[in-house]
């Protein structure tokens, strides 16, 4: 299905778009990338696979010059390529600090990307808009009886749980969520939606909650983090490029298809986690974790308390399931930082 058609990434110098563009040239797919052009013009994340790649620079926010990257994509296809669109301003917190960039990037960006396919009349194959766990937000206490909950009385998402987002971040994704499905059900764009929970892995950026553990205990002798009994589904990278891809190919246009590893853990939990695995790996001995929700929580009442999701109608239609342990995942994720220190160091919000 993917062996010689072209796929466009959004995003691509992103953390998931990078993995999801090195899944699609093991594929063998035809990869044309979209990413935001800067004056340094560095790709960090896709320099070891610049040489395979068709690299187009646009900003998303410009309809403009989305129009033009798209045209360029419909003179190269020999077959009706494939999208993904995963270009986002993608922090929780920053959202609030930058707003109206938020909205911007995350939801007009995407309307540019299906206003474009629409007013160029492009036959596409597929259309995926990466959504976020984000979008089901806390538990709505008067739709109490619409949510699933477990033997151990804790919260399961799926597809059809209601969504309740607590932040900037998440009501832009749930905004470009239904305008994906808008433009499928007015204009016939085979599109769908893909809600990855909360990635973790190599190449992410320093300061979500995973990364900021791992620098920290790399070098000093504590950890500062905020809140640390919410609890977050976790769900490696390498598997998150795969449910993207799977969801994409076998998924049906119209749909939301949500995934993750199954199974949440306290912060708490995942920093104890962290640290013992680190210690095995002989990276760091023990490391003091001390709390300041103050200037590490997030703003005001807006945490999100539980995510975990069941995946069951993603692995029904595809055959996916997470192939990676939370222990294998943050050994590989750990070694990563260790190795690759000029590439958070200049990035970390923690002093």
């Amino acid at each position: 299905m993917l062996n010689g058609r072209l796929a466009l990434v959004t995003g691509a110098n992103g953390f998931v778009g990078s993995h999801v563009t090195e899944a699609l040239l093991a594929y063998g797919a035809e990869v044309h990338v979209l990413v935001r052009p800067t004056s340094s013009g560095v790709l960090n994340n896709l320099q070891h696979l610049r040489d395979r790649l068709f690299i187009h620079r646009a900003d998303i926010t410009d309809k403009h010059s989305v129009l033009q990257v798209l045209k360029r994509v419909a003179t190269a296809a020999q077959r009706p390529p494939v999208i993904f669109h995963l270009a986002a301003q993608s922090h929780v917190g920053e959202s609030w600090h930058r707003p109206y960039e938020t909205i911007a990037v995350n939801t007009l960006g995407t309307v540019n990307l299906l206003q474009s396919v629409v007013d160029l009349g492009l036959e596409i194959f597929r259309f995926d808009t990466a959504g976020s766990s984000e979008e089901f937000g806390n538990l709505h206490p008067e739709l109490r009886t619409s949510y699933r909950f477990g033997s151990d009385g804790g919260l399961i998402l799926d597809a059809a749980s209601p969504v309740n987002p607590q932040s900037v971040y998440g009501t832009s994704k749930l905004a470009a969520d239904f305008l994906t499905r808008n433009y499928h059900a007015a204009y016939g764009i085979p599109a769908l939606v893909t809600r990855m929970f909360n990635n973790y892995g190599p190449r992410q950026g320093s300061r979500f909650v995973t990364g900021t553990i791992i620098t920290q205990a790399l070098r000093r002798e504590y950890v500062e983090l905020g809140y640390v009994a919410a609890k977050r589904d976790f769900c490696f990278v390498n598997d998150g490029a795969a449910g993207h891809i799977h969801a994409t190919l076998f998924g049906i246009p119209g749909n939301v298809y949500v995934y993750g590893y199954g199974e949440n853990i306290s912060i708490e939990d995942w920093y104890r986690m962290i640290i013992r695995i680190g210690q095995e790996e002989g990276y760091w001995k023990d490391r003091e974790l001390r709390l300041n929700e103050s200037q590490r929580g997030r703003v005001g009442a807006s945490e999100v308390q539980e995510l975990r999701v069941d995946f069951s109608k993603l692995q029904s239609i595809a055959g996916w399931q997470p192939s990676f342990s939370w222990e294998e995942g943050l050994r590989r994720t750990i070694r990563w930082y260790a190795e690759n220190p000029d590439r958070w160091s200049c990035g970390v919000d923690w002093r």
